[in-house]
């Protein structure tokens, strides 16, 4: 059974989506002490969490970033805020999709079954891609260069995986949006370049400097 922690404020919304979950054979916990998330999430070890933006003492931006600290765990942000600015700084703060307020269940759960999806069985494949010196380790999520690797967030997985399985060509910014929200249309094109610029600083800093190139307007690629 999957576990979904809920980090709502508003205990009408929570209590409904906990009753949906429920109904859909998930395992739902809503937090109830907002000052203390991190310890709730530790103490529910969830397979995703619905964060909200607006919170008590701290917001849904700083709840994910504690939890990038230490969990790739999926985070399906749940938010009034419905301006693009809003969605790329959720999406560049490590989450990994994002539904506005009023939403309908409907396309909530269509949303919570697409990432679990994506996420658990994608990390049942144990396969080892290459690229030139690089190595994707795909079921650890890591990229492994000489005698270091980076952890790699589901996003950047996603994203190498399809470039270095396409390597030599180039892969489109719709067919890279396709494979991370399982849309082109989730977003505008910002979010696909914030993950991006992220995943190319990463890789910098193991010294694959221009290790995923550029072909303006167009896409991007790897190459041997």
């Amino acid at each position: 059974m999957y576990r979904i922690l809920i980090v709502e404020d508003d205990m009408t919304i929570a209590g409904l989506l906990s009753d949906n979950m429920r109904k859909w054979g998930f395992h739902a916990s809503a937090v109830t002490d907002f000052q203390n998330v991190m310890a709730e999430f530790d103490s529910n070890q969830p397979h995703i969490v619905l964060l909200d933006i607006s919170l008590p003492f701290y917001n849904g931006y700083y709840w994910c970033a504690q939890i990038r600290k230490k969990s790739s765990t999926p985070i399906l942000f749940l938010s009034s805020h419905a301006e693009n600015m809003d969605i790329v700084m959720a999406v560049n703060m490590g989450g990994d999709d994002y539904v506005t307020k009023p939403f309908s269940m409907d396309v909530l759960i269509a949303k919570i079954h697409a990432l679990l999806r994506r996420t658990y069985s994608y990390y049942s494949d144990r396969s080892v891609l290459e690229a030139g010196e690089a190595e994707l380790d795909v079921g650890r999520g890591e990229l492994i260069y000489g005698n270091q690797s980076i952890e790699l967030t589901r996003n950047e997985l996603r994203i190498m995986r399809l470039l270095i399985e396409n390597k030599n060509n180039i892969v489109s910014r719709e067919q890279l949006m396709q494979a991370l929200w399982d849309s082109d249309s989730f977003i505008d094109g910002n979010t696909l370049t914030v993950n991006i610029n992220r995943l190319r600083r990463k890789l910098e800093d193991i010294g694959l400097s221009d290790f995923i190139t550029t072909k303006k307007g167009i896409g991007y690629a790897v190459h041997d």
